[in-house]
Parts: C-alpha cells; sequence; structure tokens
C-alpha cells in the first residue's frame, strides 16, 4: 500500500520534488545508456592498436625472411663465383679453352661431349670456347650449381632438358650459331657440319644422319651449309619416311641439298 502511495505521489505534476528526481533519474539512466558507445569506441581503438601491433610483427618476420633468403642467395652466388674464377684465366677474366679442357676433366667427361655443347647452350654462351662470369652465372644460378659434384649432375638434367621438342628445336640452332666463329659468318664448311650433325643429331636420327655425312663428303657442289639448309635437314628428319622417301615431294620449299641427297640416295638403292 505504502508502495502505491509512492509510486503516486512521484507522478503528480504539483511534486515539484518528484519532478526533479525523475529528471535525474532519466539523466543519469540516459549516461548510463550512452556510455556503452563510448566503450566501444574505446575497445575499437584498442582492437585497432592490437591489429597495428600484429601487422607490424607480421611485416618484421616476412622482412626478416626476405632479409635471410636474400642473405643465403648471395652466399650462393658468392659460391659459384667462386667456382668459376677456379676455372677462369686471370687475364682475360673468361674461361677458355684451357679452362674449359680442365673442368671437363674435373668433371670426367671428355670435352667434345655433346653435354658440354648442352652446357654452353644453358649458359647462352656467345663465343665457342669460352664463358664469361655472366654466362657461368646464367646457367648455374637456376640449378644451384656452385660445386663441380652438382655441375655433373647439372649435366645429366640437361640431357632430359633438351630431349623435349621445344628445347632441342631451340638447341639445334644455338648448335649452328655457336659455331659461327667469324664476324658476320652465315655458314659453316662441309667437314665441321659433318661433325656436328654426328654429335647433335645422330643420337636422335643415326640412319638419316649417317647417310647425309656421307653424301655431304663425296659431293663438290656444295662446300659449306646455312642456316636454312641445317633446320631444313631436321625437318626433313622429322616428317620425311626413310629410307623410300614416299611422302617426300621435290616440288614442296626443300632446300635443294635435301632434293639432290634424295636423289643420289635413290640411285644408291636401286
Amino acid at each position: 500500500m505504502s508502495g502505491t502511495r509512492e509510486i503516486h505521489q512521484l507522478i503528480q505534476p504539483e511534486s515539484a520534488l518528484g519532478i526533479n528526481h525523475l529528471f535525474e533519474r532519466e539523466s543519469h539512466e540516459e549516461a548510463s545508456f550512452r556510455c556503452p558507445p563510448q566503450m566501444r569506441r574505446s575497445s575499437s581503438k584498442k582492437t585497432g592498436q592490437s591489429n597495428s601491433t600484429s601487422a607490424s610483427i607480421t611485416f618484421s618476420a616476412t622482412d626478416l625472411f626476405r632479409s635471410a633468403s636474400s642473405k643465403a642467395s648471395s652466399k650462393e652466388m658468392e659460391r659459384i663465383d667462386n667456382l668459376f674464377y677456379s676455372y677462369a684465366n686471370r687475364s682475360s677474366g673468361m674461361i677458355d679453352p684451357e679452362g674449359i679442357e680442365t673442368l671437363c676433366s674435373d668433371m670426367e667427361v671428355d670435352h667434345t661431349d655433346v653435354r658440354i655443347l648442352m652446357l654452353a647452350w644453358k649458359m647462352r654462351a656467345e663465343k665457342q670456347g669460352y664463358f664469361t662470369l655472366e654466362e657461368w652465372r646464367r646457367g648455374l644460378k637456376s640449378p644451384r650449381a656452385d660445386t663441380v659434384n652438382k655441375l655433373k649432375k647439372v649435366l645429366l638434367d640437361l640431357e632430359k632438358e633438351v630431349k623435349r621438342p621445344s628445347n632441342f628445336v631451340d638447341f639445334y640452332t644455338y648448335a649452328f650459331r655457336y659455331c659461327l666463329t667469324e664476324e658476320k659468318q652465315k655458314s659453316i664448311d662441309i667437314e665441321s657440319i659433318c661433325q656436328l650433325l654426328d654429335l647433335v643429331l645422330g643420337p636422335h636420327f643415326r640412319a638419316q644422319v649417317d647417310y647425309f655425312v656421307e653424301y655431304l663428303k663425296i659431293q663438290s657442289d656444295y662446300k659449306v651449309i646455312n642456316m636454312d639448309q641445317w633446320m631444313g635437314f631436321y625437318r626433313f628428319c622429322n616428317q620425311i619416311s626413310f629410307p623410300d622417301f614416299s611422302n617426300y615431294d621435290p616440288e614442296l620449299a626443300w632446300p635443294l641439298i635435301l632434293d639432290n641427297f634424295v636423289e643420289w640416295m635413290r640411285a644408291k638403292t636401286t
């Protein structure tokens, strides 16, 4: 009952004290209600600081990883360079023919082995019988070959790499250009071409190469072979039925030397 009277007095308009008390309560409640957003803003700020700190830690870890990787890469390149200088001529700063022979001896590979030509291809070496430091780095950085033993493994891997059709065409083209030892030279003498064919294409098309080399040595119309003829013979080996030449059409754009070769072969086998 007294509780009811107190509520009744609280809502009476003439009760200034009651009204003031009500306003005070409302103000207090509003203040209490507005407080949580302030707390949330403060909490959000703290979360932002926490995220920022976390990001800084992440960035720092990334930077440390990059720095460590960079140092490791630098050390590895230094070892690759040291291997180069152990064979390089001090006066020229390049690995010359003598240095290549020493390198081949250490790798237990003959200097005429096709894999040495593959190594030159991997380095994109420009001058026959010479490796520059830049070429050495280009060829050995990716396989990380910083010792002779690792270099021996590179030679084994190169054989597999070159066997891929797209790579072999590039290697076959490079082999011809690598033998252009004089400025503005565009063709290679017959004797050298015969050796190069046997080295590069012989393992893949033995019969075609053997007969073509035989023909080149006895014919007298050509003293040299150019790039078009070199590439034409590779296409010939891949496309023409051998030794019957059943799908060979002399009216197509074959180098004339191949027309002559086919005629010689047909006369030889009849």
